[in-house]
């Protein structure tokens, strides 16, 4: 049976190149970095190396950069820690605790990060989106506050693949701090960004783009898993979240993964060596296969922009069938996918993300994401369409659920009970 990878968003196996990189950090050069004697000095080395190459390909300083767990970790350390630091500034000017800026189609690791913050008494604006996922720098604008010390806005979706204007937002943020400056407020405002799903596939340059702080993750641009870093710009101050040895400018305690560290960074060299060949080469086959599921199979809507979003995504709506349904009946044929974010895929929820754009609880239900890779040939996806069509069919037949493009209200919402999600139509509740 042929097997057809396409859930790279989720992650995507190691290169050789960079476990040819990794391999002497394992078992030859396995020294701590913080100890003095040669073989500690040769580890400490070899960070040093990875940390100059992440900074070279961000346009930024070695010392801007602070390796850590995973993007999760990166991004908690962005936000838990300005939001802790800055707190006590806003309080000794007699402000509310902090007010914080994100959108509603973030990575959890962002919306769960500001709902902790909620609970300790931060207050969350969730920007809406339009139709498309995007982020409107009016919007950010709009919501700005004497008391915002944070603003949080991903650099392209997970899921949808939207593609969103960072460069813009970031002059929003810079525009407000100077007159901030000029009017002699002490409270300061910050800009981060999610940049994990966008490490391998768009320009990484800080300096154009504008944040205060960027997180990646190396498991999405063929590195190791479990390993991350984050962009913290020259004058941000960050309370810790682990406290030790003060490895990474004490913002990160524990001996440093050198091997996971290497690996990032040799697989982050790769990906942007290599950015605009391979993007141009998955943006065709993204709108070949586009193209070919919207002609073949009826009532299915693409998720997200047609043309400004990751080179390798397709994100789709088909109506009258549950996602989870055709995840399993493709994966019997081979072929792996995901429904909504990966990272929540194993519960029942509809996606935030669906829902966000304007859409009804059947178009998140039945939503599927394709991420194709480095790997993926037209032939594989070929081998989708000889799968697919028949599979939606069969489902079709036994659902319950009819609904036409272009509906804005749930026909069924009894199907969706006892699923985690709140639904009320008509003055009745389902749940």
């Amino acid at each position: 049976m042929r097997e057809v990878y396409l859930d790279h968003a989720a992650t995507t196996y190691l290169d050789p190149r960079v476990k040819e990189a990794m391999e002497p950090y394992w078992t030859e050069e396995f020294g701590n970095p913080s100890s003095l004697y040669r073989s500690g000095r040769r580890a400490k080395e070899a960070l040093d190396n990875a940390r100059q190459t992440v900074a070279r390909i961000l346009n930024c300083r070695p010392d801007e950069i602070i390796f850590t767990g995973g993007g999760t970790e990166a991004i908690n350390l962005a936000i838990f820690g300005v939001a802790h630091f800055h707190s006590n500034i806003l309080k000794n000017v007699g402000m509310s605790r902090g007010h914080l800026i994100t959108s509603k189609i973030e990575h959890h690791a962002v919306l769960h990060s500001m709902q902790a913050l909620e609970k300790e008494g931060f207050e969350v604006t969730y920007l809406d989106v339009d139709e498309y996922g995007f982020v409107a720098p009016e919007k950010v604008k709009a919501a700005i506050r004497p008391d915002t010390i944070l603003v949080s806005v991903m650099y392209a979706n997970n899921e949808i693949g939207t593609i969103e204007p960072i460069e813009e937002i970031g002059r929003v943020i810079r525009k407000t701090r100077d007159e901030r400056k000029a009017a002699g407020s002490q409270t300061p405002i910050f800009f981060h960004t999610d940049a994990c799903q966008a490490a391998g596939a768009l320009d990484m340059d800080v300096q154009k783009l504008g944040p205060d702080l960027l997180a990646i993750n190396g498991s999405k641009i063929y590195g190791p898993k479990g390993v991350g870093c984050l962009f913290v710009r020259r004058g941000v101050r960050l309370k810790p979240l682990i406290y030790g040895g003060g490895q990474e400018n004490n913002l990160r305690s524990g001996t440093e993964n050198v091997p996971g560290i290497v690996g990032l960074a040799k697989a982050f060299e790769i990906a942007q060596g290599e950015r605009e060949k391979e993007s141009a080469r998955l943006a065709e086959l993204r709108d070949y296969f586009a193209a070919r599921i919207l002609k073949e199979i009826p009532k299915v809507v693409l998720n997200g922009h047609p043309s400004k979003r990751l080179s390798n995504n397709v994100n789709i709506s088909v109506l009258d069938i549950e996602g989870e349904a055709v995840i399993l009946y493709l994966d019997a044929r081979g072929v792996y996918i995901s429904t909504g974010s990966a990272c929540t895929s194993t519960t029942l929820d509809p996606s935030h993300v669906i829902l966000a754009l304007g859409r009804p609880y059947e178009y998140a239900h039945g939503s599927l994401r394709f991420t194709l890779g480095r790997r993926t040939t037209k032939e594989d996806l070929d081998y989708v369409m000889e799968v697919f069509p028949a599979i939606v069919e069969k489902l079709r037949v036994i659902s319950p659920i009819k609904m036409e493009v272009g509906q804005k209200e749930i026909s069924h919402p009894e199907a969706f009970a006892g699923q985690g999600s709140k639904i009320k139509v008509g003055g009745k509740n389902y749940k």
